[in-house]
């Protein structure tokens, strides 16, 4: 058993798995702050809710189905002359960042407009009949109503971005995946590939148990 995991340096697996958390904590973070508000925004001039504007709607729906329909890896290297405007650099967790939010962001809103398109009609007209505004509306009816939906698409949307890291590696971008590729494909270093990928797999494990648990607790239905 020693021979077979004589190439891992466990330091390095240590450094790659924190490099994989940041750019997974970092991206999930601002996939959630530009996600919800385009989601809402989707549903909101979606035809016949309050904010009916179809040509606004429709303008959205193609810039997210557009970002949506490319593949990562692609996205990666499209986006380098603006992750080097915004970060600086297109290598390491820093680079990786800007394209995992490009690809993350536009699935997740799809995931809050599906979310808030549950929410009982009657619900948003009760709300509006008692004179709320359309902020009070938003966040107090539509966001707590479709709590569990944002948590469970986030923690979709979490598992999505463990592979982007993962394939983030392909550009040099640091983390599980460039460790993966660089020693585990392309050395031929067999137990590497089979830890990262273990890593890999508890660490997906641990976000769709937290995510359900989480949705379990917050879903009052």
């Amino acid at each position: 058993m020693d021979g077979f995991f004589a190439n891992i340096v466990w330091s390095d697996i240590g450094q790659a798995t924190m490099d994989t958390l940041t750019m997974l904590v970092g991206s999930l973070v601002l996939t959630i702050l530009l996600g919800v508000p385009l989601g809402v925004l989707l549903f909101l001039t979606d035809r016949g809710q309050m904010d009916q504007n179809i040509a606004v709607n429709r303008l959205l729906g193609v810039v997210v189905n557009i970002l949506r329909s490319i593949p990562f890896v692609i996205l990666l290297i499209v986006m380098i002359p603006l992750t080097l405007m915004i970060v600086g650099t297109s290598l390491g967790v820093a680079g990786a960042i800007p394209p995992l939010v490009a690809g993350a962001a536009p699935f997740y809103a799809r995931l809050v407009e599906n979310a808030l398109r549950d929410i009982p009609r009657a619900t948003i007209e009760a709300a509006q009949a008692m004179g709320a505004s359309r902020m009070q509306i938003i966040g107090k009816v539509l966001l707590p109503e479709a709590l569990p939906g944002l948590i469970s698409g986030g923690t979709v949307t979490a598992i999505a971005l463990v592979s982007f890291t993962a394939m983030a590696g392909v550009v040099g971008a640091g983390g599980l995946g460039d460790l993966a590729i660089r020693y585990g494909y392309q050395r031929f270093q067999a137990d590497v590939m089979l830890v990262t990928v273990v890593l890999l797999v508890l660490l997906v494990q641990f976000i769709q148990w937290s995510g359900d648990w989480l949705t379990r607790r917050v879903d009052h239905r």
